[in-house]
């Protein structure tokens, strides 16, 4: 997929005015390295392949977007239209390269967040460098979408430490990440508001990678163990019982993020869609000459479009100042992922056989686009999250 094809795909896109001609200069930076250097890193082992991206996007100099301007940044705070850009970039070309690019920036947006200064000084750089691969721990199996179930734990090991003891799981970078952000019950009061977050650096004696899961489309995820793991009371991210709050805050940036990486999956699906039908010969003209496969087209275009105004509504949103941008993110969340997949279940079905063939791009697609639907809040959640948000707002 060259840069040409790309420009075709985002041109409208970033002639809307949600976008400035930063926005614009970074968009076609990212996709000519992204046409260059992405063939040519390594898929085979997926370890091997994240840690290639994420040294390869640090060289590039693209995870400058990922951190602020202080600590080597391209701006003086996150500014989530460059982070949507830079996904629904990467997105389009290469899943694990999007999802290097996002955990970079979700592993340390508790530190971008309520960090200490010394804390930011100390991992934001790497982090920006690509030299150190970043983590978020807030998941557990009985304490996904529901955080206040949280039963990892931290306490109190004289007046400088904590002792965090629990597991974390569907952790993405488990096993090669340096640093976890890692969220834990520390008892400041019930439920969620007795939450706080933690830096753990990856060989911290107590902390064990227990499992590593395997999933549909390959990325590094894994279940992490905490026995007794001593950590310095100076690591904790914000106030204690900030755990909750921080979190939030962090998904308050990159949840909108999540939508941008569905919404290039779904570009690219409907990119392949209109190739396939305009070369695909049958009853003597092409499947794109079928009424049935110009209202597919017309559909998927329908949706990638309404999927794009929200996504950028709400990162512009944001970065025009917002405290929370709760309602908008997860609608751009909900509708974009949820039309993605309907796009890509398209293209498949246009495809043929071809579709569910190992190797041609609609599979990768379609194996790529479902786990966005369920990670940092499941559809279902995103709902719960619009609708309570609007009844708050007319009492």
């Amino acid at each position: 997929m060259g840069a040409a094809n790309l420009d075709g795909i985002l041109q409208d896109t970033l002639d809307w005015p949600f976008f400035e001609d930063r926005h614009r200069r970074f968009a076609e930076e990212l996709s000519a390295w992204a046409d260059a250097t992405l063939p040519g890193l390594p898929h085979d082992d997926v370890d091997a392949a994240c840690r290639a991206r994420v040294t390869a996007l640090g060289q590039g100099g693209f995870l400058r977007a990922a951190v602020p301007e202080a600590y080597g940044g391209l701006s003086p705070t996150l500014d989530v239209r460059t982070l949507c850009l830079a996904r629904e970039i990467l997105a389009a070309r290469d899943g694990l390269a999007d999802f290097a690019f996002a955990m970079q920036g979700l592993g340390t947006g508790a530190i971008t967040v309520a960090g200490s200064e010394a804390m930011k000084a100390r991992i934001l750089p790497g982090v920006c460098e690509g030299a150190r691969i970043a983590a978020f721990a807030l998941s557990e199996k009985e304490a996904g979408s529901d955080v206040a179930a949280m039963a990892t734990t931290a306490t109190p090991d004289g007046n400088d430490h904590v002792r965090i003891t629990g597991e974390k799981s569907w952790i993405s970078n488990g096993g090669i990440a340096d640093h976890y952000v890692v969220f834990v019950r520390t008892g400041e009061a019930p439920g969620a508001r007795g939450l706080s977050a933690f830096l753990v650096e990856a060989d911290t004696p107590g902390l064990s990678v227990s499992e590593r899961i395997e999933v549909i489309a390959p990325h590094p995820l894994a279940t992490l163990r905490f026995e007794a793991c001593r950590v310095p009371v100076e690591n904790r991210i914000g106030g204690a019982g900030d755990g909750f709050k921080v979190a939030m805050a962090t998904l308050d940036i990159f949840r909108s993020t999540v939508g941008a990486a569905a919404l290039g999956f779904a570009r690219r699906a409907l990119y392949e869609t209109i190739a396939h039908a305009n070369a695909r010969k049958l009853f003597g003209g092409t499947l794109g000459d079928l009424q049935l496969s110009q209202a597919a087209i017309a559909d998927s275009a329908a949706e990638v479009d309404a999927a794009a105004l929200l996504v950028y509504r709400a990162a512009w949103t944001k970065d025009r100042g917002a405290a929370r941008v709760t309602r908008e993110a997860a609608l751009a969340k909900l509708v974009a992922t949820e039309n993605a997949q309907r796009v890509i279940d398209r293209a498949v079905q246009i495809h043929g056989g071809l579709g569910v063939t190992k190797g041609v791009k609609v599979e990768e697609l379609y194996r790529e686009i479902r786990a966005l639907r369920i990670y940092e809040g499941a559809s279902e959640v995103q709902k719960v999250v619009i609708a309570r948000d609007l009844l708050k707002s007319m009492r």
